[in-house]
């Protein structure tokens, strides 16, 4: 009698697999273990970094306050031609949209927005809403007669455009550019503000940077050449300025820099100075503060760099008849270029952004974008202002790290097509 496990169906043995389904196998699992180590960063970074300057890029094109109080308006304007003054039935509308914008609290807004055009349209909501009359009586003449800027066809004009979603108003502005029927064109030399505002806060910048090379990088050489435990001590005096606030800091400069202050009783004292230097509210003022302050960033990455170049290039180049001038300059110094171009990036970005500095130190001539932005933010409540100019900083910053990543790439793969 044959055993019953012989008479029992076998199942197949599945086919072993090719080293190159373990290896495809191998690098799956261990990309799905990195994206779930990064996940966190990723969401910090969009929740924390993205969505909001994606949204304050959308507050610098958005434009909902006419459309918002003057809906019934620009329905009527969407088929008007554009030739002649509209008729009554553009006015009355004109009118009751006007009622319902008093009544919802969209006035105000509609004003503030009409006054980014010019004055003159600030005034008309107002001055239409004080001239209405009693409800069922002819509008259009008695409007034209009391408001003489409803007499013109670019007034509708404008308000037609003001009701689009979107507006390159802000933007227009933050270049000192206007757009009116003729097209884009330059406000005027007496008009421009924000292209002279840009030209000072980048100048302001690069003298910061430059001004920190110059100090920080002989500092940063002699502490890489410094003993470990007398380079550390040193470390903590470059780092002893952040556990003190900035505004201490600024204020600081302030005591220190002013006529009576320590640096001019000093020089008079020494009878170098025969009247004190105005050395505060002023341009000299913000540069030896700001640099003060932003120094360190400038250190840091340099000495970081440094401690990491072996000192036996350079003797070997001295070795071989090189003076030590030459060999410090051709063997050394490019080997640093990488620490210099990173923390003169990380100065200049941090200088161009400034606000307390320059508001306490500066004159009226030394103020940086970021105090206009403070000044559209806080005072005027001008959003779209506010982040069309915060937005130059944006493309200037993402214009500088281009730079630095094609600069800082290895000369081989700059070469390579």
């Amino acid at each position: 009698m044959p055993d019953a496990l012989t008479l029992a169906p076998t199942a197949a043995a599945p086919p072993p697999r090719s080293l190159a389904a373990r290896l495809r196998a191998s690098r799956r699992a261990f990309t799905g273990r990195s994206l779930l180590l990064v996940l966190p960063l990723l969401l910090l970074l969009l929740v924390g970094f993205i969505t909001p300057i994606g949204a304050l890029l959308g507050k610098s094109v958005e434009n909902p306050e006419v459309a918002n109080a003057l809906p019934k308006t620009l329905a009527l304007l969407g088929q008007w031609e554009g030739t002649e003054v509209p008729g009554e039935a553009v006015f009355s509308a004109f009118a009751d949209d006007l009622r319902e914008a008093r009544g919802n609290g969209q006035l105000f807004a509609l004003n503030r927005r009409l006054g980014y055009e010019s004055n003159s349209l600030r005034s008309i909501p107002t001055a239409v809403l004080s001239r209405l009359p009693a409800r069922g009586e002819p509008l259009r003449e008695h409007l034209l007669s009391g408001v003489p800027a409803l007499a013109e066809v670019a007034t509708w004009a404008t308000l037609k455009r003001l009701g689009t979603p979107y507006t390159s108003l802000y933007w227009l502005q933050a270049f000192d550019l206007k757009q009116d029927a003729g097209g884009i064109h330059y406000v005027g030399p007496g008009k421009a503000l924000y292209l002279d505002v840009l030209a000072r806060s980048l100048a302001i910048a690069a003298s910061v940077t430059l001004l920190c090379v110059l100090l920080g990088y002989p500092l940063a050489y002699w502490l890489s050449r410094q003993p470990p435990r007398r380079a550390n001590l040193l470390l903590i005096m470059v780092l002893l300025p952040f556990w003190t606030s900035l505004i201490v800091r600024t204020a600081s400069w302030i005591v220190l820099l002013q006529s009576g202050g320590l640096i001019n009783d000093s020089l008079i004292a020494l009878g170098i100075l025969a009247k004190p230097l105005a050395l505060v509210f002023n341009r000299t003022g913000v540069l030896i503060s700001m640099t003060h302050i932003l120094l360190p960033f400038l250190i840091l990455p340099l000495y970081a760099v440094m401690k990491g170049i072996d000192p036996r290039y350079e003797h070997a180049a001295i070795s071989l008849g090189a003076h030590p001038l030459t060999a410090f300059r051709r063997v050394y110094l490019p080997q640093t270029y990488a620490g210099i171009t990173a923390g003169a990036l990380l100065v200049f970005i941090m200088a161009i952004g400034y606000y307390i500095t320059p508001a306490l130190l500066g004159g009226p001539g030394d103020q940086m974008i970021s105090y206009f932005v403070a000044y559209y933010t806080n005072t005027v409540i001008n959003w779209g202002m506010a982040t069309a100019l915060g937005s130059q900083l944006l493309v200037i910053v993402l214009l500088l790290y281009w730079v630095y990543a094609k600069v800082a790439r290895p000369a081989t793969e700059r070469t390579t097509p």
